[in-house]
């Protein structure tokens, strides 16, 4: 079966119409309809948000591995919601909007596996390869920063930019992963350290793309 044709099982099942599994993956009607006629592919964001709805790995989604029909369901997956605290520059090192009060929704693993995660929207195109402009990122102050990583780094007093974490032992690199060559690695050496302040403020656990905010 297509990934359509199981979302309209797991809706028939549910007694669902189009318009509430819309609400669920956080899409129209029109785009319940066309997935299950595959005119079209939900994302990942979508079908994450119908797994933890109805308490399923997203795979149960995707592959149809489905409870029997007239099995007790399992109970719906609360509602998990992080902060959004501001912007994080993917692009050239500036101090972060703040927000106020502004919370998004989540899958409910995020916030019970990072739950003093909060949220940041990319701006710039120093990260798009695998981050996108506009999208949001999961930051968990908590995580280790291992090199190799993504990571929201603030530089002196007021400077905050997303970049790929490279750690040795006498040298730091935030580096860019991009499309746009413009763009350089920072490379600080022992050297620096006493120049410049450089802390990490959380490795990037997570993202969703801009139009899977809810």
């Amino acid at each position: 079966m297509t990934v359509g044709e199981n979302i309209k099982r797991i809706r028939m099942q549910h007694d669902m119409t189009q318009e509430e599994m819309g609400k669920i993956a956080g899409v129209s009607a029109m785009a319940v309809s066309q997935w299950e006629n595959d005119r079209a592919v939900p994302r990942m964001g979508a079908v994450q948000r119908i797994a933890d709805y109805f308490g399923m790995k997203n795979g149960d989604v995707i592959d149809g591995n489905l409870p029997i029909p007239g099995a007790v369901p399992i109970a719906p997956s609360p509602a998990a919601y992080l902060p959004v605290m501001g912007n994080i520059h993917a692009g050239a090192a500036e101090e972060p909007c703040v927000y106020s009060g502004e919370m998004a929704q989540v899958p409910a693993w995020v916030e019970r596996e990072h739950p003093n995660a909060f949220l940041l929207k990319v701006e710039g195109d120093c990260m798009d390869r695998v981050y996108p402009e506009g999208c949001m990122v999961a930051i968990d102050p908590d995580a280790e920063a291992v090199s190799g990583c993504v990571a929201a780094v603030q530089i002196d007093d007021t400077d905050f930019v997303m970049r790929r974490y490279i750690r040795t032992a006498d040298t730091l690199v935030l580096s860019p992963d991009s499309f746009n060559p413009a763009h350089r690695d920072r490379v600080f050496t022992r050297d620096d350290w006493d120049d410049h302040f450089v802390r990490v403020v959380g490795r990037v656990v997570w993202f969703m793309g801009d139009g899977e905010l809810r």
